[in-house]
């Protein structure tokens, strides 16, 4: 298990690598001059804007630039934005937000995901499973923004059972309507993934014999049919964990949350390449590390591939 670990860590590299560099060729490429658009309006002297491109190393070569980003990326030294607070105290203070509204949508989507599922599954073909399937199509259908404004007028406005926006501190309870409505989507995905898997699981040799052997029911289900079923559920939870925090700028701009999707729409508006660099950055380390712990969490759910 610790060289199967040290052998994805060492694949995890050149993806990193490419991946922050298409992203810094992506955005310092792009056509402008940020630091035109830093000054706007005003007149710069050619001292300042001097200055202004040896501060951030755009007077060097692109590769040269983008070297210096890993070595500052290494020494987890993430430059400094052109509001001039250092881009590490923008993602310390957004990151824990958002990952926060994050992990509370991964859960909700994934533990009502599957109960549905599972009951869905056992059931197919009835009324339950067909009402579920009805209404996870519909969720799928509806845009997300359209889910949010709904949720923050009915819940925030007119029955006043939670709050219409999140303040700075971000607890638990201003961000449990914001998870639901980033994870509806997700969980209309979950719910359909577990209830085909256990649809399909329920007819495999394996379930016929353990129901043979005389096994009760619920542990056929719960060690045979749902362990099982949880392969390609944790594979879709664990690519979606980095997609929800890169995604949630919609949900965050509906309730007003101060977090990764905010900050990082206000730096592409401003201009800003460092931060969006370095934010995209994280965001990639977060990507890659969760498809490692799901590759780890395949050897505990399947023992084919423990043993082997």
């Amino acid at each position: 298990m610790a060289w199967y670990v040290v052998r994805r860590l060492l694949q995890m590299i050149p993806v990193f690598l490419g991946a922050t560099l298409l992203i810094y060729a992506l955005v310092f490429l792009v056509p402008g001059d940020p630091i035109h658009a830093l000054a706007g309006d005003k007149p710069m002297t050619p001292a300042v804007e001097a200055q202004l491109r040896a501060r951030y190393h755009l007077d060097r070569p692109f590769f040269m630039q983008y070297l210096l980003y890993l070595k500052g990326i290494f020494t987890l030294d993430f430059g400094t934005a052109f509001s001039g607070r250092p881009v590490r105290d923008e993602l310390a203070r957004a990151f824990p937000i958002t990952i926060k509204l994050s992990l509370m949508a991964v859960l909700i989507e994934g533990i009502f995901g599957v109960i549905f599922g599972l009951i869905a599954g056992l059931r197919k073909g009835k009324l339950f499973d067909s009402t579920l399937l009805v209404v996870s199509l519909v969720i799928i259908a509806v845009p997300i923004f359209v889910i949010g404004f709904l949720a923050q007028f009915l819940l925030g406005v007119k029955w006043g059972i939670a709050p219409v926006t999140v303040t700075g501190k971000a607890s638990f309870g201003e961000l449990l309507v914001p998870a639901f409505v980033l994870g509806a989507l997700s969980f209309a995905y979950v719910l359909r993934l577990t209830r085909n898997s256990v649809a399909e699981n329920m007819s495999a040799d394996y379930v016929r014999t353990a129901t043979a052997k005389g096994l009760s029911r619920p542990r056929v289900v719960t060690v045979h049919i749902l362990r099982n079923s949880m392969i390609p559920v944790i594979t879709f939870l664990g690519a979606d964990l980095g997609a929800l925090i890169g995604g949630a700028v919609v949900t965050e701009g509906i309730f007003n949350i101060p977090g990764v999707g905010g900050t990082l729409y206000q730096a592409i508006t401003r201009g800003e390449p460092p931060t969006v660099v370095s934010f995209v950055t994280v965001l990639i380390v977060i990507f890659l590390i969760s498809n490692l712990l799901i590759d780890l969490l395949y050897a505990t759910l399947d023992p084919r591939i423990r043993y082997a």
